[in-house]
């Protein structure tokens, strides 16, 4: 060791050369001969571990180590060679002047400190790309933990660097620091309200990555392609990005669509609005005509005997059309859309299925539609639901009621 201190300063002197001056040139020579090793340290480190890496990728079944070498975690973790070569030959090179040794030591310090930060970066981005292929994990916020991880790291790391740089000690620098942690707080609001809106999300399943969200407030209407810790960013269906604050998705009301993705159908849910004036008592000739419509002549048929009994041993004067029982136009029609609905081969039979009368309204008697389509994808289910109301539209007319329409001068009450 102490020959190679004192090589270069011996040769200077030899020649003439002034100690101080000697003492100079010794100190370049000497850091002129540590960057070519450490230069070619870190070349040669670099390539067997790079390539050692990528063979034992090729050779394994995982695809955690291929991912390591894609995120340069390899490489990174190369630089360690050289850093620790530098920080044992530092003394030779700066011995005769100490004071130089410690600001320069101290830059080492604080590049060994980015160093370690951006290897823990590297794996925490491949374990992140890993869990995103795992199927039970791919639609969780893994961006927001990550992010979560890495802002603690970089805390962390900065504070050591602050530390290093001004000559404090790391506990002492962290106790000076709880002072101004209200400063830090409401710096990093945005952040830690992120942060506690993920943790919740993702505990109580709220949202996932893929869901199809509803946010009027934010302009959302589509899917979500990213959680993180500070914005969820939802693909809407004309394709453009919405970037919503993760906060708002437990600060907000939105509409989660997972529920109908994942039942067995979407609901359909629509009126027919008629005319009241149209609703009227059958006649004898009446029902004889309707007994021709295929999907209801056994109901009318059965329903016809059950109340002709009925008004024979009750005695009924049937000479007014009032008296007794008797089925309706209105009764006959919603019989017929409850059949055809049935009978629909887009409509889940397992799911609710009913056609029902609402509340009269000053424009008519609503008759509600009200069943879920097998098929969930939105084109089609937008052609099932038109499919289904053409045809009840159509029928209208067949039972002797009228659909409700404006006229020019109508004012609604």
């Amino acid at each position: 060791m102490e020959k190679i201190q004192c090589f270069f300063y011996d040769y200077f002197v030899s020649i003439g050369v002034s100690e101080l001056s000697a003492k100079y040139f010794n100190m370049i020579c000497l850091l002129l001969i540590l960057i070519i090793i450490i230069f070619i340290a870190d070349r040669i480190t670099r390539r067997l571990i790079i390539n050692f890496s990528s063979r034992f990728s090729e050779q394994t079944k995982t695809n955690f180590d291929d991912l390591l070498v894609n995120h340069r975690a390899p490489r990174r973790i190369a630089h360690l060679v050289p850093l620790v070569l530098t920080i044992k030959l530092f003394p030779i090179v700066f011995f005769d002047f100490p004071h130089f040794e410690t600001y320069i030591l101290m830059l080492v310090k604080v590049y060994a400190i980015f160093l370690t930060i951006w290897i823990i970066r590297s794996v925490l981005k491949t374990f992140e790309s890993y869990f995103k292929t795992l199927p039970r994990l791919r639609d969780k916020p893994i961006d927001s933990y990550i992010q979560v991880v890495m802002l603690f790291i970089w805390i962390i790391g900065i504070a050591s660097i602050l530390a290093i740089l001004i000559n404090l000690s790391f506990l002492k620098f962290f106790t000076t620091l709880g002072a101004a942690s209200a400063i830090l707080l409401l710096i990093f609001k945005d952040t830690i309200l992120g942060f506690v809106a993920s943790i919740q999300v993702a505990i109580n399943d709220s949202v996932r990555i893929g869901d199809w969200i509803t946010m009027e407030k934010y302009g959302a209407d589509g899917e979500v392609i990213e959680i993180n810790l500070s914005t969820v960013q939802v693909q809407n269906f004309d394709m453009t990005i919405t970037n919503i604050p993760t906060f708002a998705l437990i600060s907000d009301s939105y509409k989660n669509w997972r529920g109908m993705q994942s039942s067995g159908g979407r609901r359909i849910k629509r009126s027919i609005i008629l005319k009241a004036s149209s609703i009227k008592y059958l006649t004898e000739d009446r029902i004889e005509t309707f007994k021709k419509i295929q999907l209801i002549t056994n109901y009318i048929e059965t329903r016809q005997k059950d109340i002709n009994s009925f008004n024979q041993n009750q005695n009924i004067d049937k000479d007014i059309l009032i008296n007794g029982r008797n089925m309706t136009n209105l009764g006959v029609f919603r019989k017929y859309l409850q059949t055809y609905i049935e009978n629909h081969s887009a409509i889940n039979k397992e799911m609710f299925i009913m056609v029902r009368q609402l509340e009269p309204t000053p424009q008519g008697l609503p008759l509600e539609i009200y069943c879920f389509s097998s098929d969930k994808r939105w084109e089609n289910y937008e052609y099932i639901m038109s499919d289904i109301f053409d045809h009840a539209l159509a029928a209208v007319p067949y039972f002797d009621l009228e659909i409700f329409e404006l006229t020019p001068g109508f004012k609604p009450s």
